[in-house]
C-alpha cells in the first residue's frame, strides 16, 4: 500500500483522487439542486494557524502509526501562503519512506488560489508540480518534472471559473455555510490537479454530539461524507467519513477511510493558533 494515498486523501480531507484512476470529465455547469460558491470570505482561520495530524494505517488488524502531517498558515501581504507537509516516520520508512511538500498562495479576499507547488518524495518516486492560476482568464499554466532543477513539461489548460487547487479547497470547505443544509444535502466542489479538472462533492451527515477524539476528548462536531473516486485505492461502495468541531473554527479532528486493502484514519494532534477558541470541546 502506498502511504502517497493516505497523505493525498488526507489533505484534501473532503474530497479523495489518484493520479492513477481512470479520467473523470472536466465540468463547468454545476449538477442541478446544488450550487457552487465562486468566492469565499474567510471567518474559520488566521496567519499563524498551525495543525498537526497523525496518519494510521490499519493492515490486518493492526493500527500502524505511519506519520504526520503539518498545515500551516503564513501571512504574505495580501496573500496567505498555505505550507503543509507529510513525512513518514523513521520506524515506517523502512516499508516506505515519503517527504512530501506543498506550498499554495491564495489572495485573501476570495481564497482562489495564485500558485501551487507540491514537491514530491515517495520511494522511488520523484514529482515537481509547478501550477500558476490566472483566475481572470481562466487558464492555468504548469511546469511538471521530477525535481525543480529538472527540464519540466510546459503546459497551459483551460479552467472553468472558480478553480481550486488540492490545498486551497480544504480552506475553502472550512468557510462553507452548513447552517442552513440539511443531512444527505451535498455540496460540489471541483480542483484542478494533474492536468484535469476534478468534479467532486461532499455531503453532510449532521450534527453528532460528544464524539470522542483520541487523546483529545469528547467534542461537539458536524459530520461529512466526502465523494471519492472508485479504483485502485478506494473499493466499491467506500464512503470516507470526517467529523469537524462545531464551532466557528471548523477543525477537522478525524478522517475514518477504508481502502481497497485496509483502512486509513488522520487524528488531530496538536492545534495552535487558532482565530477562535474551540468552544465544540466538551468540558470534563
Amino acid at each position: 500500500m502506498r502511504f502517497k494515498y493516505l497523505i493525498i486523501s488526507f489533505l484534501i480531507y473532503l474530497i479523495s483522487w489518484s493520479d492513477i484512476m481512470s479520467p473523470k470529465p472536466s465540468f463547468d455547469k454545476v449538477s442541478a439542486g446544488m450550487e457552487y460558491a465562486c468566492q469565499s470570505k474567510n471567518s474559520a482561520f488566521q496567519s499563524g494557524e498551525r495543525l498537526t495530524y497523525q496518519i494510521y494505517y490499519n493492515w490486518n488488524f493492526v493500527w500502524l502509526s505511519a506519520g504526520e502531517v503539518t498545515f500551516e498558515v503564513i501571512d504574505d501581504d495580501d496573500q496567505f501562503h498555505y505550507q503543509v507537509t507529510g513525512k513518514t516516520y523513521p520506524s515506517y520508512n523502512w516499508f516506505f519512506e515519503v517527504e512530501d511538500y506543498f506550498d499554495t498562495w491564495v489572495q485573501k479576499d476570495d481564497l482562489l488560489p495564485v500558485r501551487s507547488i507540491k514537491s514530491i518524495r515517495e520511494g522511488k518516486y520523484r514529482l515537481f508540480d509547478d501550477l500558476t492560476f490566472d483566475q481572470s482568464r481562466l487558464k492555468v499554466y504548469n511546469e511538471r518534472g521530477k525535481a525543480k532543477d529538472d527540464i519540466r513539461e510546459r503546459h497551459n489548460f483551460e479552467l472553468g471559473g472558480c478553480m481550486h487547487d488540492m490545498v486551497s479547497i480544504l480552506y475553502y470547505c472550512r468557510n462553507l455555510d452548513f447552517a442552513r443544509s440539511e443531512p444527505g444535502q451535498s455540496h460540489p466542489l471541483k480542483i484542478f490537479a494533474d492536468k484535469q479538472t476534478w468534479p467532486l462533492s461532499i455531503t453532510y451527515m449532521g450534527r453528532e454530539a460528544n464524539k470522542k477524539i483520541k487523546g483529545k476528548g469528547n467534542f461537539n462536531t458536524m459530520k461529512f461524507s466526502p465523494k471519492v473516486i472508485e479504483g485502485d485505492l478506494f473499493p466499491d461502495g467506500a464512503q470516507v467519513h470526517v467529523w469537524v468541531t462545531d464551532d466557528g473554527n471548523k477543525l477537522p479532528l478525524i478522517i475514518e477511510s477504508p481502502l481497497s486493502v485496509g483502512s486509513a484514519k488522520a487524528i488531530l494532534k496538536t492545534e495552535t493558533g487558532l482565530r477562535h477558541p474551540i468552544k465544540a470541546q466538551i468540558e470534563d
